[in-house]
């Protein structure tokens, strides 16, 4: 499910929104809370704004990493920003894939950590464990602070530990899992960057300084950032302060990190099985199957991970899904694409998706949302032959521009310049067919783009 073009945050996996969409609409409720700030890698910049949107939700900002440097950095820029106007400002900073079931407890939680870091605290969230996990860090919690109920000075962060080890920290009760949640002034993180990792702040620093708007975005500068230190926030400044606060908190939280911790979470039948999709069962259990276009039948098995999708199924023993990685590597030692992209692939007018391929041939399914419009653009190899399913389409053919209608279609012969756009007030959907001798996504030549895409 997970794709390089299409990441988990992007995916509605434990509810009909996606994991990103969660996380913002979980801050609703919160008292004098800011519109979210978020960063995001490029190449995602149109998802998320379109996910954003979706749930109605205008954001303070919208950031761009050129390449991925870690939490420590993407933090840096959001209290560089935060801090140009209020160097006090609060930051709540929030992975984008947790699920937090509990949000009246998350609430509470958050209004806590909010009084001590008013005082200048770095205040962390602790998971209070439900069982002594391997997979997590953890924190341990020294002396409760005197003026505030329920935090505690962190004692130490430890690396993610073997099972005795857990166990160990399990039965004294001192120990929480970190959950990469914090709270703390826009300005005393700096403050604490600049006397840890002085290097990380001044990439980001320069980076910010020479940042572009690009629509709705802010473009950081892909030579500074590029050359920042990739390292989390937890080595780079948490391990490292002596302000560091940890409020436990009990919240239903899971960080999703697998198909079992799916399954751990979800809703459950009589028999054990979460169940998502067209599926039909049958003496099975404990299971978790999710079926994404087509049914999936399970007979008599127990203990499994089944999910389906247009390109690949998994099948897999809930204790051993994590080896997924494994196929993953595989694909790319292969030169597959199953890992990059999904056979529906987004861009910010709409997708498109594969339906057949063969040689010097290929059929895709197009649908273009209302009031969008494609590149100006050719191809040096290959013709397209255009068939409108259900809408209206404005088609621009070399100097020619014309309206293609239900159940009409148009040709664009190799090497002619051409657009496609949706007039209408409902989706464009078509089915294109491509030949010639190379038709690979790269044989684009762009010379005119509403969404300035190289």
């Amino acid at each position: 499910m997970s794709r390089a073009a299409l990441p988990k945050q992007l995916l509605p996996l434990a509810s009909d929104r996606t994991m990103l969409q969660e996380t913002v609409l979980r801050l609703q409720g919160l008292e004098e809370t800011a519109a979210p700030l978020l960063v995001c890698n490029s190449e995602h910049r149109f998802l998320v704004a379109e996910q954003l949107r979706e749930i109605g939700v205008a954001p303070e900002a919208l950031f761009l990493e050129p390449v991925g440097r870690n939490t420590a950095p993407a933090v840096a820029v959001a209290a560089l920003s935060l801090a140009a106007s209020d160097p006090d400002a609060l930051m709540l900073v929030l992975p984008a894939d947790h699920l937090i079931q509990d949000v009246a407890a998350f609430h509470g939680a958050v209004l806590t950590a909010a009084q001590v870091a008013q005082g200048g605290a770095m205040v962390t969230f602790g998971i209070v464990p439900g069982g002594p996990e391997t997979g997590y860090g953890y924190i341990q919690r020294g002396d409760a602070l005197k003026t505030d109920a329920g935090c505690y000075a962190v004692a130490r962060f430890v690396e993610k530990p073997d099972l005795a080890t857990a166990q160990d920290f399990l039965a004294s009760g001192d120990f929480y899992w970190n959950s990469g949640m914090f709270l703390f002034k826009a300005g005393r993180y700096l403050e604490e960057l600049q006397r840890t990792r002085p290097d990380i702040l001044a990439a980001c620093s320069t980076a910010f300084e020479r940042s572009f708007r690009d629509l709705d975005f802010v473009r950081l500068d892909e030579a500074a950032f590029a050359a920042c230190p990739s390292e989390s926030i937890d080595y780079a400044v948490m391990e490292h302060t002596a302000d560091a606060v940890v409020v436990p908190v009990d919240i239903g939280w899971n960080d999703i990190g697998s198909w079992s911790a799916l399954w751990e979470v979800g809703a459950k039948d009589a028999a054990g099985n979460v169940v998502r999709g067209d599926v039909y069962l049958d003496g099975a259990s404990n299971s978790f199957i999710r079926a994404e276009g087509r049914i999936v039948v399970a007979i008599g098995v127990t203990d499994m991970v089944v999910v389906e999708t247009a390109d690949a199924v998994l099948v897999a023993h809930k204790d051993q899904v994590q080896d997924v990685k494994k196929a993953v590597e595989h694909l790319k030692r292969m030169g597959r694409s199953e890992h990059i992209n999904h056979t529906r692939v987004f861009r910010p007018w709409g997708w498109y998706e594969g339906i057949d391929a063969g040689e010097r041939f290929q059929v895709k399914r197009i649908m273009v949302k209302p009031g969008e419009k494609l590149s100006l653009q050719m191809h040096h190899h290959r013709a397209e032959h255009w068939v409108v399913v259900t809408g209206t389409a404005r088609v621009t053919r070399g100097e020619e521009v014309m309206l293609v209608a239900e159940n009409q279609s148009t040709y664009i012969p190799l090497g002619e310049t051409h657009r496609l756009e949706n007039p209408g007030k409902v989706p464009l959907h078509m089915i294109e067919v491509q030949s010639g001798p190379y038709l690979g996504e790269d044989d684009i030549v762009r010379f005119e783009d509403i969404y300035q895409r190289g």
